[in-house]
This record gives structure tokens, sequence and C-alpha cells, in this order.
């Protein structure tokens, strides 16, 4: 329960299991590897106000090669509608979706391609973070969406956050 007695803003996934373990048909990885498919995921008990929801995925275990630990963006979704309960298995890359999804806009990965990277990494333990924000208004980044436009364009706009971990 939340602090107003309201039950909490959640993001869950179907395909991840309560111990957290990231599928290998979304990564890059061994038996059972799908191309570049991505998770379902669903949220429940929007903020209040939620007109529209942001979804940033990144490996937070990420090593840059130089150094520290920088993390790796899988995927960028903004201008989720909040009627939207969900996106299915799967979701990324499909240009035809209409209806309710059809101004959603998917931005860059860290392989400068917009859609999801299934992850595929080097040591196996690192943490994927999928972290969903509720938001007063729509979005405006021009034709070039990144984790940084989102996160700045965010800012002062966002009513709730929920988080999902899944290893890898």
């Amino acid at each position: 329960m939340a602090s107003d007695g309201s039950e909490e803003f959640r993001l869950v996934s179907p395909s991840i299991a309560k111990e957290g373990r990231m599928p290998r048909q979304y990564t890059d990885e061994g038996q059972g590897a799908k191309k570049n498919i991505s998770p379902p995921l669903e949220w429940y008990n929007l903020p209040k106000g939620t007109k529209t929801l942001a979804i940033v995925v990144e490996d937070i275990d990420a090593p840059d090669p130089d150094g520290p630990i920088v993390p790796w963006t899988h995927w960028v979704v903004v201008n989720i509608p909040a009627t939207v309960k969900g996106l299915p298995e799967g979701f990324s890359g499909k240009e035809e979706m209409g209806g309710e999804y059809a101004g959603i806009k998917e931005g860059n990965n860290d392989l400068k391609q917009p859609g999801w990277c299934c992850p595929k990494m080097p040591t196996h333990g690192h943490r994927l973070q999928f972290k969903l924000y509720a938001l007063d208004d729509e979005l405006h980044l021009g034709n070039k969406v990144t984790k940084e436009k989102t996160l700045d364009a965010i800012e002062g706009h966002v009513l709730g956050e929920a988080t999902l971990m899944a290893t890898f």
C-alpha cells in the first residue's frame, strides 16, 4: 500500500519470474533466444492525473571499457497513453501498431537504433532495470528520442515511478 492508503503504482512482466530472472527468449544468448523480442510489460494503479507514460530500460551493471560502471540503455518508450495498461510481447519495432498504441514512440538505445536492444552480456549477473514514469503531459522530443532527452523532458512532470528489476 502507498502512504495515502491506495494501491501502489506497479510495473510487472508476466514473463519475468518472481526471482527476477530474465527469460532467454528476450536475450541474445542461448537456447530459446528469439531475435530482439521485447518482453511483455503491465502496470497498475497509475497516479491520479497521469496523461502519458515513459519507460527506460537499462543494464545498471554495465562496465565502461575505460573504467566505471555506466548504465547501458536497452529501450526507451515515450508517450504511452494512460489508457494503455501494458505493452505486449514483441511490441518493439512494430510500426504498424495502431489504435491505442498509435502515438507511442520508441527512442534510441545505446546502439543508436530505435527499439529494444536485447541483452547479450559478457558476464552474467547483470541487473536490467525497467523504470516506468507516470507523467502529467505528453513529451515533445522531436524525431530523435534518447534516454537523455527523455529524462530532461520529464523533469517536473513525474507523478510517480515504478521499477521492475530482472537479472541476466
